[in-house]
Parts: C-alpha cells; sequence; structure tokens
C-alpha cells in the first residue's frame, strides 16, 4: 500500500505548538490539514533565516568603512573580520544540524533568532569608540557566526514539514529569501548608517577622516527589533514535530554514509563559493578597482544568488537534480575566467563592469547550484533506505522511510556545515593570495580546480549511465 493512501497511524493528539500526528506524504492528510501548517512554519523560517545571514555577513560592509572613521587596520586584519564569521558560522553550523530533533524546530529557532541581539548591540556600541582593540572586532566578528549557525538548523527543520515532491521548493524557498539577507544587509547598511535614525538612543555619529559624518553603529542597532519581533513570531507562531524527535547517536549514522561526504564536497562548492563571495566581493572590489565605491554594488552578488536558488531547486524538481548540478558548475568555470579576464593585469586598469558581469553570472550560478544539490540530498537518501529495504514488510518500510527524513535532515543541515566554511577560505584566499603575489588571480585558479573536482564527482556518482545514485 502506498504512502499517500495508507490509513491514520494512532498518535497521541496534538498539544500546544507540538504536533504528535504529521503525515506529509499522506495526500489526504496534506490537503485538509499539512499544507497550511507547512506554510505558516515556512513563512517564519524564511524572515529569521534573513536576519541570521544580515548578521552574519554584516562585517563584509562594515569593514570598508573602519578606517575612514580613525581605525588603522591592514588590508590583511580587515580580510580576517570578514572571513571570522564564516569561520565560527560553520563549526556552529555543525552542532546546530543536530539541535532541531533534539530541542524542537519552534524552541531553536526561537533561541537561536534571539542569539542574534549580542552581536548586533555589541558591534554597536564597539565601532564608536576609535580605541576599541582589534582584538574586541575579532570576539565580536566570531560571533556574527551565531547567524551562520541556524541556516543548518532551519534547513533542517523545514524538511521535516514537507513531503518529498516539494521539498526542492519549500527548501529552495526557505534558503533562497533567507539568503536574500545578504543582500538586504548589502543594501540597508550603507543607507542607515548615513543618518542618526535611532537619535540620542543610538549614539553620536563618527568623524569621517576626508570630512562627514557616519553612525556606523546602525549597520548593528538596524536589526535589534527586527530580531525581536521575529523571535516572538518564532515563539508563538512554529510548531514542533514529535515524528521529528531523535537523538544525536540515531543522527550520527549519517558520518558512516559516503554520500554524507560526497555531498558535502559538491556543496562547498556551490553555497561556499556563495557566502565567501558574498564575504569578500566589497572589499575585493575595493582592492581591485580602487574608483569604485563597492557599497554601491555589492549587495547585488548576494541579491541574484539568492533569487534564483528556488529557481535552482524548481528546476531541479523538473529535471533531475544532478543533470542540473553538473552543468552548472561547467558555467561556473567559465565565469571564473571571465573574472580573471577583466581583473587588472599586466599594468592594465582592468574592466569593471566587465568584472561585475562575470561576477553576477558566477552568483546566479551559485545560487541554482546551492538549489539543484539541496534537492539531491532527500532523493538520495530516500533511494538508499528504498533499497536497503526492498524486501522488508510493510511497517519495516514505513520506519525506513522516516528514517530516511531524518538522515536527509541532517544530512542538508551537515553539510550546510562544511559548506559554510567557504565564507572563511574565500576571503581569506584573496588576502593571502593577494598578499603573496599581489592580485587575487592565484585564489581564483584554485577555484576553478576545485569545481571541476565536482564536475567529475557529480558524473561519476550521480549523473552518468548506470551511476551508483541517479539523482
Amino acid at each position: 500500500m502506498s504512502a499517500t493512501n495508507s490509513p491514520p497511524v494512532a498518535t497521541l493528539p496534538d498539544k500546544g505548538p507540538m504536533i504528535n500526528d504529521w503525515r506529509p506524504e499522506d495526500s489526504q492528510f496534506w490537503a485538509a490539514k499539512g499544507k497550511a501548517i507547512a506554510s505558516r512554519n515556512l513563512w517564519i523560517s524564511i524572515p529569521a533565516l534573513l536576519l541570521a545571514f544580515s548578521v552574519w555577513m554584516v562585517w563584509s560592509t562594515v569593514i570598508v568603512r573602519l578606517n575612514g572613521i580613525g581605525f588603522t587596520f591592514t588590508t590583511d586584519q580587515l580580510f580576517w573580520l570578514a572571513a571570522l564569521p564564516g569561520l565560527s558560522g560553520a563549526t556552529f553550523r555543525i552542532f546546530y544540524s543536530f539541535m532541531v530533533p533534539i530541542f524542537g524546530g519552534r524552541r531553536w529557532t526561537a533561541l537561536s533568532t534571539a542569539s542574534l541581539l549580542l552581536p548586533a548591540l555589541w558591534m554597536g556600541f564597539a565601532v564608536q569608540n576609535p580605541e576599541t582593540p582589534y582584538s574586541v572586532f575579532v570576539i565580536i566578528a566570531l560571533l556574527c557566526g551565531f547567524g551562520g549557525g541556524n541556516f543548518a538548523s532551519s534547513m533542517s527543520n523545514i524538511s521535516f514539514f514537507y513531503p518529498k515532491a516539494q521539498q526542492g521548493t519549500a527548501l529552495g524557498l526557505n534558503a533562497g529569501l533567507g539568503n536574500l539577507g545578504v543582500s538586504v544587509m548589502q543594501f540597508s547598511v550603507p543607507l542607515v548608517i548615513g543618518a542618526g535614525i535611532f537619535g540620542a538612543v543610538g549614539g553620536s555619529p563618527q568623524e569621517l577622516v576626508g570630512g562627514g559624518q557616519l553612525w556606523l553603529q546602525n549597520a548593528g542597532y538596524i536589526w535589534v527589533p527586527f530580531i525581536a519581533l521575529v523571535t516572538i513570531a518564532a515563539w508563538f507562531g512554529m510548531n514542533d514535530l514529535a515524528s521529528a524527535n531523535a537523538s544525536f547517536s540515531e543522527q550520527a549514522v549519517i558520518f558512516t554514509r559516503k554520500h554524507n561526504w560526497l555531498m558535502c564536497w559538491l556543496y562547498l562548492a556551490t553555497f561556499g563559493s556563495f557566502i565567501g563571495f558574498a564575504a569578500g566581493f566589497p572589499l575585493l572590489i575595493k582592492t581591485q578597482f580602487p574608483g569604485i565605491d563597492p557599497l554601491k554594488f555589492a549587495f547585488l552578488g548576494p541579491l541574484v544568488g539568492a533569487l534564483v536558488r528556488p529557481v535552482g531547486g524548481w528546476v531541479a524538481d523538473k529535471m533531475g537534480g544532478a543533470r542540473v548540478t553538473l552543468w552548472n558548475y561547467v558555467v561556473m568555470i567559465a565565469a571564473v575566467f571571465g573574472v580573471l579576464e577583466f581583473l587588472p593585469h599586466d599594468g592594465g586598469a582592468g574592466n569593471f563592469y566587465g568584472f561585475l558581469a562575470m561576477f553576477m553570472l558566477l552568483f546566479i550560478t551559485t545560487g541554482i547550484g546551492n538549489g539543484s544539490t539541496f534537492r539531491m540530498i532527500p532523493v538520495i537518501f530516500r533511494t538508499l533506505h528504498e533499497r536497503l529495504t526492498v524486501n522488508a514488510s510493510a511497517q519495516e518500510k514505513e520506519l525506513a522511510m522516516k528514517g530516511a527524513g531524518k538522515e536527509s535532515a541532517a544530512v542538508l543541515g551537515f553539510s550546510s556545515a562544511i559548506a559554510a566554511y567557504g565564507a572563511f577560505f574565500i576571503p581569506k584566499s584573496f588576502g593571502t593570495s593577494m598578499a603573496l603575489t599581489g592580485g587575487p588571480q592565484m585564489a581564483l585558479y584554485a577555484f576553478m580546480v576545485f569545481y571541476a573536482s565536482c564536475i567529475v564527482v557529480t558524473w561519476w556518482w550521480y549523473s552518468r549511465k548506470n551511476a551508483e545514485m541517479p539523482c
């Protein structure tokens, strides 16, 4: 008997925000009750994730202005501040990946969103004092990693609410509109730091070295009221699913799954590139094209990358995740070649608008790849468990499908943790390449080699004829 026609399983009645009876693959249950609940949880999850990304990546914009208000940090130190939230955020994600089945999606979303208040408020205080030591900024940058950690738990949580056929689109919306927080931040921060929008409560402006004033503290303060509102919405409007409960030991089986590690590698190339380029793009523009104001253009890359992510999930639902992912890596390599062509070299000034166009293409491919790789994961683990239980009883198959859901949720979170290290390595690679060679070219060549390895992995295990796990 198929899952869509199976009779309801006897469960405890729902109590408050806890849902004990959750059967998204049952078409009647989904139409009558499930879709509305899943949608409500998704539309609260999205702004929570958007704020998380905004706080996580806020240093990419702040560092461009720090020396202008009296600080004297080196270019390498500034790239470190852009990279450190990626390092801590990726590390937090490893732990956050397993939190939803342990604590519940509602409780963990509310708690993790509230945690963003600490770095947002502390940043606002720290930038107002030009005597603030670099070590304090390092600590604040690391704390901004709370925002990076939230992605793993958010994606894991939403995956439990949707049936397999709709997970690509739902996860694409959650991640894509959540990723939009980077662009929202890079667009809004240059606007809010130009005025004392919080009055006397927000503190005095800083005097610019060349004249004029900035309220750089607003880069942190602007998120505080929104964080508070979304925390309340998550606590009172979201749900915990009893069927998603699992201990860490139950989820830890993913570390024995080969496809967990392969998908970590592939997702590092897509999401790792998206978040790493978003973190390093403003300072890269400033160092390579000194006559250009990076804050006028930096938000465009994360904007297009975030907006096309749901498209990547949707197209992968229609055409297959592996096929979309493979050709996406091919275009990524071509886009990096384009970036290299338009950079300043051999004494030339380069072509900024050609450089910008190629980077926009690169951001688009990261967004599409983010959606298509995340569509692959649930299919892979459902297929794996179907193969393991081909001769099992109906009850054993049903339990296996629940196990597949828990494993795929854990892999979604854990692979996002590994991929988030791109937010550290890419800005740091640019800084190291410039320190050693005077330009970012060495780093870009290394990225192309990595993307080529992803083409091989995708083709061999997932996309070729007779692949081990076609998806």
